[in-house]
């Protein structure tokens, strides 16, 4: 191409689009960060070039074209290059200005828009001449918006929702735009001249996990391939061992195979999947796969007959099949998706036609972006609404490209009232845990309480629903029953959409890492962050610090000085785990969660450095192999609570070097959820005097509690949900005169209720639901004169508890 100028002279519009041209030549190599932008950027240029020329010589050689026409579009590219020279002085290290500036290009290529308009208004030859070369420039800078967008925001997360592992996501209330985008996957995949691998590929939010989704659950689909449908998220840090961990899980298998390579690894799924094809179809779906995982798509590629594999990515991976391109919505769709969030399905929301339309429009088809702005504007005035699009109206439209899609979420959060402004450090917070990862509420609210002072749990479920409202989070509620007025949330957990947990780290570092409230830390392999690396060990004044490493982590913690951290949180894969020694020096801890991303156990080491957090109330151990932190001695002189999830315990604390009564002296709360080889733990539970509360639920492996269970004298609610091989109830229970509630929901294999039962004299509420062997209670029930509340089954109630009735006349007896 011919220099931009060159021609022109000494032309105002000439030298200063030439000016833009070169000055963005030299960026490209000297500015990494809007690198992708600048090249865009020059060429939107190159293309726009060609329209200009002729306009710069009629203005130079008719006397009588006014040069005014064009004064306007000379401030839009002077403007352009003042940009981007600004751009040069951002650092990659503050994001907020990434973020400022990255919305300011978005604007500058808007205004360019709004000048080759007015353009138009030249003489009429050039104006057809303009209006063609114009035409074509639209679509050019359509593209060139979304090539920039998507090379900028690479790195944000996908759209696929949180769910259980090979089981098929919840589809939403409400589809809309996905018949066509079906009918199309059915052709390519069930005809006999379609393909045998598809890569269904779109931004994050589009509905990628949706569509694969309603494609499994289709008649015909299900007809073709009947249960060989399987259905894996391998997300942004899958592996194969976690992998064929679930395809064990899911095929009923203990062992589960180690490799040495992937040659191995693709062997044993390839002979996995003859196996279980029987001579039937087969369909794999893998969803919400990152660049990067190529080799674990290429252990899923094999020769076999009748062998259909459907993956879900914002990547295109052209080596592994052809690809299929889910499409943003149309304007009717859209429309019906946003009326159905605006008014929540029940019309209680007024919905102006007129500033629908406007609304939607801005949106740009972007399912996540309507859901999003339709539940912020649900049941608000028609001045909210208002107010809102006349914000938009005055920068670029919302949601052209995933930047803008950040934008519409940043509204979002924006639009959150002062009276709420609470509910926005909460959404903050949700970004301190992994990618898809179910964050249990009881550890938000244990969080919630020390950094905000929220100790009632009301008021922390209330800022959980806020953000669920207004499609911030999501929440996962698992309980069967719900009693009335307790507070029991194990079984209850908030999922985030990935987008907008990169949207919650993003804003934790718009600060310098020193002053961040929260400091969250992804390490890949052994790459620390730069500002760890360099950093002088000055103290940071962050509250809550989040650490997440990978399996190829295996180097010493450098230090670090986070003196005023309240919680932390530690993620990682490896099989064992050394906690970082800087936290002997972190005396305001008060909540700690520590989790293995994966099913295995580990071991962890150091743990004993908790015993100098003389302020630390809560810990939260997932897949710990629970016999390694009772090695050396210890004692967290102030815990309060521990919760222990999907654990190993063995043999523990059962040894002579650490008791659990002299490790937590003053536990008042236990919470036991899928752990392994718990029997060997309840005698050391039941010397542990001080416990208010006890919850072991989802264990088959105990048979009978011990006699000492009567020792918890201060017990005031003990939970014992499906223990599913639980035979009956200690004697001894009746010696817990201050507890106010039982629950034995799902203890299949009781078979009766001690006598002792009636000497609970504080008992005010009984869950016995699924309790179907026990076909008679004792006379002593009676008793229980404070009883407020029984849960039980129709089909049990009749010759269970209406035979009290008249006696207990101040008990409700809830039936489901």
């Amino acid at each position: 191409m011919e220099a931009p100028g060159s021609l022109v002279g000494g032309a105002i519009l000439g030298t200063l689009f030439s000016d833009l041209y070169a000055r963005l030549k030299r960026l490209i190599h000297t500015n990494r960060i809007f690198k992708a932008l600048f090249k865009d950027m020059i060429s939107s240029l190159d293309a726009l070039w060609p329209l200009i020329r002729p306009i710069v010589e009629c203005n130079n050689k008719l006397e009588y074209c006014s040069k005014e026409e064009l004064q306007g579009l000379e401030e839009v590219i002077m403007e352009g290059a003042q940009l981007a020279q600004k751009c040069l002085k951002v650092s990659q290290w503050i994001p907020f200005k990434k973020y400022k500036y990255a919305r300011k290009l978005l604007k500058w290529d808007e205004a360019l828009k709004r000048q080759l308009d007015i353009l138009k208004v030249q003489e009429t030859r050039d104006v057809k001449k303009i209006a063609l070369g114009l035409h074509g420039l639209d679509a050019k800078m359509d593209h060139m918006n979304d090539m920039m967008i998507h090379q900028f925001f690479a790195g944000s997360s996908s759209s696929s929702s949180h769910h259980t592992a090979l089981e098929l996501p919840q589809l939403p209330t409400l589809m809309v735009g996905l018949d066509v985008p079906l009918r199309e996957l059915k052709r390519k995949l069930l005809t006999d001249d379609g393909v045998s691998m598809l890569v269904l590929t779109a931004p994050g939010g589009c509905g990628k996990t949706t569509l694969a989704s309603m494609f499994c659950q289709d008649q015909e689909v299900k007809d073709k391939f009947g249960r060989n449908i399987i259905f894996v998220t391998v997300s942004q840090k899958g592996n194969m061992d976690l992998i064929v961990q679930q395809l064990c899980d899911h095929n009923q298998r203990s062992q589960v195979p180690l490799f040495q390579n992937e040659v191995q690894a693709s062997q044993w799924l390839q002979r996995y999947f003859v196996e279980k094809r029987h001579h039937h179809p087969m369909l794999l779906v893998l969803d919400d796969v990152w660049s990067g995982s190529e080799s674990i798509l290429g252990n899923f590629q094999f020769e076999m007959s009748n062998y259909k594999i459907l993956v879900t990515s914002r990547s295109e991976f052209t080596w592994f099949g052809p690809s299929y391109h889910l499409q943003l919505l149309d304007d009717g769709n859209a429309m019906k998706l946003f009326h159905h969030y605006a008014s929540l399905g029940d019309g209680s929301s007024r919905i102006i036609e007129e500033l629908s339309k406007k609304i939607v429009k801005r949106c740009n088809g972007f399912p996540l972006a309507i859901t999003i702005v339709g539940r912020s504007l649900c049941k608000k005035p028609e001045e909210f609404w208002r107010n809102t699009e006349a914000e938009w109206a005055k920068g670029s439209s919302i949601l052209d490209s995933e930047t803008k899609l950040f934008l519409c979420l940043q509204s979002s959060l924006d639009a959150l009232d002062e009276d709420v402004a609470l509910v926005k450090e909460c959404f903050f917070d949700l970004g301190s845990f992994p990618e898809d990862y179910r964050i249990p509420l009881a550890t938000l609210f244990d969080m919630w309480a020390e950094l905000y002072g929220l100790d009632d749990h009301s008021k922390c479920i209330a800022n959980v629903y806020e953000l669920r409202t207004r499609t911030l989070a999501n929440l996962i509620d698992h309980r069967e029953v719900k009693m009335e007025g307790e507070d029991f949330y194990d079984e209850c957990f908030v999922t985030q959409h990935d987008l907008l947990r990169e949207l919650a780290i993003y804003h934790a570092k718009f600060d310098p890492v020193d002053r961040r409230k929260r400091v969250n830390i992804e390490i890949c392999g052994n790459d620390l962050p730069k500002w760890w690396r360099e950093r002088k060990y000055q103290p940071m004044k962050a509250r809550l610090l989040s650490i997440s490493t990978d399996r190829g982590f295996s180097i010493e913690w450098p230090n670090m000085q986070v003196p005023e951290a309240e919680v932390l949180v530690l993620n990682f894969q490896t099989k064992s785990y050394s906690l970082p020694k800087f936290v002997e020096q972190m005396n305001n801890l008060k909540v700690i969660v520590i989790a293995k991303d994966d099913y295995q156990s580990a071991d962890i080491s150091n743990f004993e450095l908790l015993g100098s957090s003389s302020n630390l109330k809560s810990v939260r151990l997932e897949g710990i192999s629970i016999a390694c932190i009772t090695r050396k001695p210890m004692q967290l002189s102030s815990l309060k609570k521990i919760s222990l999830y999907k654990c190993v315990i063995g043999l523990t604390f059962s040894n002579e070097v650490v008791k659990m009564s002299d490790a937590f002296p003053v536990l008042e709360e236990m919470n036991i959820q899928e752990c392994k080889y718990l029997g060997n733990l309840l005698p050391e539970i039941c010397d542990l005097i001080q416990l208010k509360k006890l919850s072991i639920t989802d264990h088959s492996d105990i048979e009978a509690l011990p006699e000492e269970f009567g020792n918890l004298v201060n017990i005031e609610v003990l939970r014992l949900r499906s223990c599913y091989d639980l035979l009956k109830l200690p004697i001894s229970i009746g010696n817990l005169k201050k507890l106010k509630l039982l629950d034995i929901f799902n203890c299949i294999s009781i078979t009766e209720l001690p006598p002792s039962i009636g000497e609970l004299s504080s008992l005010r509420k009984l869950n016995m639901k699924w309790c179907y062997k026990i076909k008679k209670l004792p006379l002593s029930v009676l008793l229980l004169d404070q009883l407020e509340e029984v849960i039980c089954d129709e089909a049990t109630k009749p010759y269970l508890w209406d035979l009290f009735s008249n006696a207990l006349r101040n008990t409700r007896m809830v039936a489901t």
